[in-house]
């Protein structure tokens, strides 16, 4: 086969040929993620002459979460540590965590790093700021990946369809609940895209599916909060004392059942993310169905894209939607 240009290896690499130049011939002045781009494609297209030695700088790789308090993201957080102590030394992935309802804050640090970055991993709310800040560093060529919730439309995501785990909630409840009774769901708020589509999920079953036994009538909002989220479902009970199915779409699971277990009927529970409270709930029968979204799965999709986007391997990642899986009390 004919030897590879430098145009055929800047157009592998996603560079300009003079940055090609640069890199072969050891003359320096390029970015080591680049120059790691470089490297890869030349050794993908089988160039003859001695390729430098790997960059021996750090790729940092960001990844910015809320709530450690909760089960998914302390989960997630973990993923990502786990996976990250596989790699190269040269390639390091530092989790942080920041103040879910600080937009603001949550944005300048997408804009201003404590330190450079090769690229950024994240999953916050969609604030307006924290939206304009990620479309600035996309702008501005940074590898941007989303996971567990979308917020700039077009960057990469990862994560459940979460419309799907909606229908399928509801599926399950309407199929499962043998009680009659009004139906509630209860999320988190309009700040995730990821529980405005479930919520969308949920209320189109029942309106594709009607079940004049059990009438879908309120949806409320808890912000994940315990406290918030248990005085919530207290005043639908006030209201429909005959509560026969729940789909909480958000957090606060532990405060939700606890509450329910005291509750002298049982509701049908449908909720999301495995963990000791969901597993002690199913196991008494206080909920009935969970759907884990399996953070584990989402954080090694999210770093293999992240590798790739970065030059650090060759192969193609396709990026279905993660398969969410459905937990009761005969499979745990």
């Amino acid at each position: 086969m004919p030897k590879p240009t430098y145009r055929d290896i800047a157009r592998r690499a996603g560079t300009g040929t003079a940055t090609v130049e640069r890199v072969l011939n050891g003359r320096g002045g390029v970015r080591p993620q680049t120059a790691m781009r470089v490297v890869a494609a030349a050794r993908a297209l089988d160039w003859p002459g001695r390729l430098p030695e790997r960059h021996r700088g750090i790729l940092r790789i960001e990844v910015l979460l809320v709530r450690p308090d909760s089960s998914f993201f302390s989960r997630l957080a973990r993923s990502f540590r786990r996976i990250a102590a596989t790699l190269d030394p040269t390639v390091q992935v530092h989790v942080t965590f920041l103040d879910e309802g600080d937009g603001p804050a949550i944005a300048r640090r997408i804009a201003r790093p404590e330190a450079p970055r090769a690229g950024l991993i994240v999953a916050c709310p969609g604030f307006p700021a924290v939206r304009e800040a990620l479309g600035e560093a996309v702008a501005r060529g940074l590898p941007v990946i989303q996971v567990v919730t979308e917020i700039l439309p077009g960057a990469p995501f990862v994560g459940i369809d979460n419309r799907a785990a909606g229908r399928t909630a509801a599926l399950f409840l309407s199929r499962m609940c043998q009680r009659d009774g009004p139906v509630i769901a209860l999320c988190h708020g309009n700040v995730y895209q990821v529980h405005r589509e479930r919520l969308h999920g949920f209320t189109d079953h029942f309106a594709l599916h009607p079940a004049p036994r059990l009438p879908f009538v309120w949806a409320a909002f808890g912000r994940d909060e315990r406290d918030l989220s248990v005085r919530r479902l207290r005043e639908a009970l006030r209201e429909w004392p005959d509560l026969a199915g729940l789909y909480n779409a958000g957090g606060a699971n532990s405060a939700i059942l606890e509450a329910l277990a005291h509750h002298p009927r049982h509701v049908f529970f449908v909720g999301h993310e495995l963990s000791p409270a969901t597993e002690a709930a199913l196991r008494a029968g206080t909920a009935d169905i969970v759907l884990d979204q399996v953070p584990e799965a989402q954080a090694r999709r999210t770093l293999d894209l992240m590798l790739a986007r970065l030059g650090l391997t060759g192969m193609a990642i396709d990026n279905p939607p993660i398969r969410f899986t459905t937990i009761t009390a005969e499979n745990l």
